[in-house]
C-alpha cells in the first residue's frame, strides 16, 4: 500500500487494503454527535473501531480526540461509549487525556463554558513507544526527603534523599490557543469547520511514535495529522471521504511536500 498519501474514500475502504499490524500510530478526531451525517456520509463507528484494532501494530496506539454534543439539555456521553467499545475490541484505555482551549467560546447557558475535549489514548497491548514531553520542574535541584511510616521505616530509608530532576513529564491536560492564526497559520485549513491544533497532533505524534514510523488518520479533515507527521519526520496515510475536504488537504500539504522534494 502506498504511504505518504491521502486517499479520497471511506476509511473502511482504505483500511481494508491494509495488512494486519500495519500502523504504528493513529491520531484522529471523528465526526461528533451532531455531525454523524458527515457531508452526507454515515459514520459506522463500530466497524471503524474493529478495523483500527486489526491494522494497529502490537504496541501501537490510537489517539481518539472527541467531544460530546448537548441535546435537550444533556450531554450525550457518546465519547465514553466509544472509549468503552474500543476496550471491547481489545484496546487498553492507556490514558484519558484532556485537550483544553484557552480561548474557548463564551456561553450564556446554565452550565460552564465548554473548554475541554477528550483525547483517549488507546493501546494494543503495552505501548511500544513513549517519548514523554517535559517541562522545567519548579523544584529542580532541590533535595526532597522520601519518608515512610515510622513503624516500617528503616534507618537507610530515613537517610535516603533524592535530588529533583531538572525536567518533569507533562501532565495529561494540554491547553492550546484555538481559532484563526492559533490552531494553525494556514488560512486554507479554516475552510474546514472543525480543525484541531497542529501542536496537539504534533505532540501526540512525538509522544507515541518514532521517526520513520507510520501515522494514520482515518478522518483526515483538513490534513492536520499529515502536516504534523511530515514536520515530525514520520510517514503518513490519510483517509478523507469528502472531495471538498480532500482538495483542502492537497492545497495545504503542497508547500511542505514541495520543500521536501525540491
Amino acid at each position: 500500500m502506498e504511504v505518504n498519501k491521502i486517499y479520497n474514500e471511506n476509511c473502511l475502504e482504505t483500511m481494508k487494503r491494509m495488512p494486519d499490524n500495519f500502523i504504528d500510530l493513529t491520531v484522529t478526531s471523528p465526526p461528533y454527535d451532531n455531525l454523524r451525517d458527515y457531508k452526507g456520509y454515515c459514520f459506522p463507528f463500530e466497524d471503524i473501531a474493529n478495523e483500527l484494532y486489526r491494522v494497529t501494530k502490537q504496541g501501537g496506539v490510537v489517539v481518539w480526540v472527541v467531544g460530546d454534543a448537548t441535546i435537550e439539555g444533556s450531554e450525550t456521553g457518546t465519547s465514553f461509549k466509544q472509549a468503552l467499545y474500543f476496550k471491547e475490541c481489545g484496546f487498553n484505555l492507556h490514558d484519558t487525556m484532556f485537550y483544553g482551549k484557552r480561548n474557548y467560546m463564551p456561553s450564556n447557558q446554565n452550565r460552564y463554558c465548554q473548554q475541554v475535549e477528550y483525547c483517549f489514548v488507546l493501546s494494543k497491548g503495552k505501548p511500544k513507544t513513549f517519548n514523554p514531553l517535559t517541562d522545567k520542574s519548579i523544584h529542580a535541584g532541590k533535595i526532597l526527603k522520601r519518608t515512610q511510616s515510622k513503624n516500617i521505616e528503616s534507618a537507610s530509608n530515613r537517610a535516603r534523599q533524592n535530588i529533583t530532576n531538572e525536567e518533569k513529564i507533562l501532565g495529561n491536560y494540554w491547553e492550546f490557543d484555538v481559532g484563526t492564526n492559533c490552531s494553525t497559520k494556514d488560512k486554507i485549513s479554516f475552510e474546514h469547520p472543525a480543525i484541531f491544533p497542529e501542536l496537539l497532533a504534533y505532540n501526540h505524534i512525538k509522544s507515541w511514535s518514532n521517526e520513520g514510523e507510520l501515522v494514520y488518520d482515518c478522518f483526515m479533515g483538513s490534513g492536520t495529522t499529515a502536516k504534523a507527521a511530515i514536520a515530525a519526520n514520520r510517514k503518513y496515510i490519510g483517509s478523507e471521504i469528502s472531495k471538498e475536504y480532500y482538495d483542502i488537504i492537497q492545497k495545504r500539504l503542497q508547500p511542505m511536500l514541495h520543500n521536501l522534494f525540491s
